[in-house]
């Protein structure tokens, strides 16, 4: 991409000042427009060293309400905190709300040129996270601009050589910018290849010819002009699509059933429960530690019908944990500002750090069980769901994380008995509502609902374990069982 830019182009001062005018005036109403539509947008500036990354940022922002724009300038060092997640962890947590706008200063784009410890494999690994990354986002209504500041060697090394001659700007070189410098046209393969593979139809690199800065801060002013507009009026023209429903009974008569299978019959005694829980939290507690040591993360998600026993499995799973090494995230309905992000944003927000684990009652599964039954989202938003959480829990696994999810599965009959034992118990009725009530109604569409999931998402990284939960004793032996085995299997690697 890089070779075929003249970096040569100009404008002239009074082009240059009736432009940046108009410009500037434009793009204050466009933000506003954004902002009362609801329509989120994330900008990049990636670009060589000193070529005025952040100059563009500061002219760039000057007409805007600052209420509405947030700037995260990313190093090229990562700290403590971002090395011991995963590589998309910290961008996920800072995109923009709806309505909103999110400059990054140096992005992920910098993570791959820069990081030196990738193999060609690992690279173009995290390179196609970065394209799902940006491809999720855009799906979800986000527009993206990718801008590539663009000096020459020759440039580059003057701009430097202006800073050093000043003791109030000589601090802004480092000898890592210096050596960028010294092997710039080798970097400059890289810097290119990355380019194209990162180049995409949702979120396409704008290349900007830096070596004059009025010239290139008209262009980026330029570009978001015109597409803004377009993104804005796809918006108004767009025909607004009503929520419903989107599973019904009798749907997919021939689809797979795959909870009718399950045999429910498996039982174990209270005795040999005591005997072999205590062993399984013991043994429990020394892999924990095996895991941190490695550095090892667990993730372990629960789902399956109300009063299934998510709650039992989960406090007899973390009971003889270091607390400080595990932390349990109840899922609930988004609150207002989580429905502001994509419906993955909260669950990549509580990624545990390395060697550590994370327990989810409830998990991202809502967008494909409650969500298309009680029409909170769209045809479109439902279709590309499968795909979405399948790339996420890719993610998590090439990360290193043993990511694990368990279905508990129980009859109507054993529902039916524990709602009822619920209802007449007063240390256990605040854990039934009328929505279990409500839900229990609709047995046959969600079952229709979790034989898709399951199906369409149990996969080789991350494979869902359905436990037969009938037999509230045999499940958590069970779930200690499968989660020590997986463990095990990790750490033998």
């Amino acid at each position: 991409m890089l070779e075929k830019i003249d970096l040569g182009v100009t404008i002239d001062k009074e082009t240059y000042r009736l432009e940046k005018e108009r410009l500037t005036l434009r793009l204050g109403e466009l933000q506003r427009t954004l902002h009362d539509m609801g329509i989120p947008v994330l900008m990049l500036f990636e670009g060589w060293d000193a070529a005025g990354k952040g100059t563009l940022i500061n002219e760039l922002l000057m007409p805007m309400d600052p209420r509405t724009f947030r700037v995260h300038n990313f190093k090229k060092q990562e700290s403590e905190d971002e090395i011991f997640r995963p590589f998309l962890w910290r961008y996920w947590t800072k995109t923009p709300e709806k309505g909103q706008i999110a400059i990054f200063n140096r992005s992920y784009y910098s993570d791959l040129v820069y990081r030196k410890s990738l193999d060609a494999l690992n690279l173009r690994g995290l390179m196609n996270q970065a394209n799902e990354f940006e491809q999720t986002l855009s799906d979800d209504g986000m527009i993206i601009f990718k801008f590539f500041i663009h000096i020459s060697k020759k440039e580059q090394k003057k701009r430097f050589t202006k800073l050093l001659e000043n003791d109030a700007t000589s601090w802004r070189v480092t000898p890592r910018d210096k050596k960028e410098n010294k092997h710039y046209d080798k970097l400059y393969e890289k810097v290119n290849r990355g380019l194209e593979q990162t180049d995409n139809d949702c979120a396409p690199w704008i290349i900007i010819e830096g070596e004059q800065k009025d010239y290139a801060l008209i262009k980026v002013l330029s570009v978001l002009e015109k597409r803004l507009e377009k993104a804005i009026e796809d918006v108004k023209t767009a025909t607004e699509i009503e929520l419903k429903p989107l599973i019904h009974e009798g749907d997919k008569p021939f689809q797979s059933k795959i909870l009718d299978g399950i045999v429910l019959d498996q039982t174990i005694s209270e005795e040999d429960y005591q005997a072999e829980i205590k062993d399984c939290q013991k043994k429990l507690r020394l892999l924990q530690y095996e895991l941190y040591r490695e550095r090892i993360p667990l993730i372990v998600g629960f789902e399956g019908w109300d009063a299934g026993g998510k709650g039992g499995c989960i406090k007899r799973l973390t009971r003889n944990l270091d607390p400080r090494g595990y932390t349990v995230y109840p899922t609930a309905s988004p609150s207002d500002i989580e429905r502001k992000h994509h419906y993955l944003w909260r669950f990549w927000r509580d990624i545990p750090k390395n060697g550590h684990l994370g327990v989810w009652d409830r998990t991202w599964y809502g967008r494909v069980m409650v969500e298309p039954i009680e029409g909170f989202c769209t045809q479109a938003e439902f279709d590309r769901s499968y795909r979405e959480i399948n790339e996420f829990e890719k993610q998590l696994a090439d990360w290193g994380a043993i990511v694990m999810k368990f279905w508990l599965q129980i009859d109507q009959d054993e529902q039916l008995r524990r709602f009822t034992g619920r209802e007449e118990n007063p240390d256990k009725e605040w854990k039934i509502t009328d929505e279990d009530w409500r839900n229990r109604d609709k047995w046959g569409v969600y079952k229709i609902a979790v034989d898709e999931m399951l199906l369409k998402t149990s996969t080789v990284h991350a494979p869902w374990i359905i436990v037969e939960a009938q037999n509230k004793y045999f499940a958590r032996i069970k779930v200690l069982k499968e989660t020590i085995a997986a463990v095990e299997t990790r750490l033998n690697k």
